[in-house]
């Protein structure tokens, strides 16, 4: 034996021809279960590891599953949805030998570069989070036939790709209604970006609800997710509107931010201004006070995405799939 077995040497060691080891070694088809034994068996007495490239020229595999996530790196690596998206994914895809390439874009040019990474077949599947309008991913993953579950309903081509969401709209109508309810009637939001349906249908759920109740809905910003745009957003609503007694925000990153500046502004909470987040990811618990939010079950929806995406790779052609996740309103201090 060589320093590197060889398949010629597990072959013969198993007592089964070459092409019957290869069979075994990539997928098992049209080898006895006696065959397969023998051929495991021989793998481990020899140390044989397969090559990889060679196999992926028979199996037209590449056991490479990417997460794509249309974001600036310093989101990706400051939001705790990122992480526990990928910590989740990751989990789930490795315990079937899957490798989880992140693929992260910035700018267009970034962007042109991913999909070129993608239209290359370079992985197996797609994992898509957090994406845009603009990015066009639906209709060019789509386009491609490459198996996929995107987490969060996709702007596009929900008939031809699988995706896991909440219902972000009943999400903000219940958050919307808790401030109605404890006599709020000057409620303001900080709102999602447009280019995406979760800032979009955070926004309804919060306009239906005022309308319903016959309050106005001239209160609006937008922010971005984060918790820096949060304060910025809150400093232009109050300049605007001094006199909110309700805040609705569309993430616990951008309500930890409006909490700073409605502190600064001497603003008591929730004396003075009550205040909802959403997502509840670990920030609501630590924020002063600690905030009343939506627990956006991040965690199922991206188990849930992985599962989608195995039963693609391992089941061939399957049809898309939708599922949703209803959110929980959790209470705290702060509303």
């Amino acid at each position: 034996m060589t320093d590197s077995p060889t398949l010629e040497e597990v072959a013969r060691l198993a007592g089964v021809s070459r092409a019957t080891a290869s069979r075994a070694i990539n997928g098992g088809a049209r080898v006895s279960a006696r065959a397969q034994r023998a051929v495991e068996d021989a793998i481990r007495r020899l140390g044989y590891t397969p090559n990889t490239a060679a196999r992926s020229l028979v199996t037209r595999r590449t056991d490479s599953v990417a997460l794509v996530v249309p974001e600036p790196d310093e989101l990706v690596f400051s939001d705790p949805f990122f992480a526990r998206t990928l910590h989740v994914v990751t989990n789930v895809l490795s315990a079937r030998d899957l490798q989880v390439v992140l693929l992260i874009a910035r700018p267009d040019d970034d962007k042109q570069r991913m999909l070129r990474y993608l239209r290359g077949r370079h992985i197996d599947g797609a994992i898509v989070v957090s994406h845009h309008a603009g990015d066009a991913l639906p209709d060019h993953i789509a386009a491609l036939g490459l198996p996929n579950a995107f987490i969060g309903r996709p702007w596009t081509k929900e008939d031809q790709v699988s995706y896991v969401s909440t219902d972000n709209t009943d999400g903000a109508r219940q958050a919307t209604q808790l401030l109605i309810d404890r006599g709020c009637r000057r409620i303001g939001t900080i709102a999602g970006p447009a280019d995406m349906t979760v800032g979009r249908d955070r926004l309804e759920g919060w306009r239906q609800t005022v309308n319903e109740a016959g309050l106005s809905d001239e209160a609006v910003v937008r922010g971005d997710f984060t918790e820096a745009g949060g304060a910025e957003a809150c400093e232009a609503l109050l300049d605007a509107h001094p006199d909110l007694d309700g805040l609705v925000v569309a993430s616990d990153l951008m309500a930890s931010g409006s909490l700073r500046v409605l502190a600064a502004r001497g603003r008591r909470v929730p004396d003075d201004i009550a205040v909802t987040g959403y997502d509840d990811l670990g920030i609501a618990e630590h924020t002063n006070p600690p905030l009343t939010t939506l627990r956006n079950p991040i965690s199922e929806m991206a188990d849930q995405a992985a599962q989608l995406l195995i039963e693609q790779l391992e089941g061939g052609s399957v049809p898309p799939r939708r599922v949703n996740f209803a959110p929980t309103l959790i209470r705290r201090q702060s509303a």
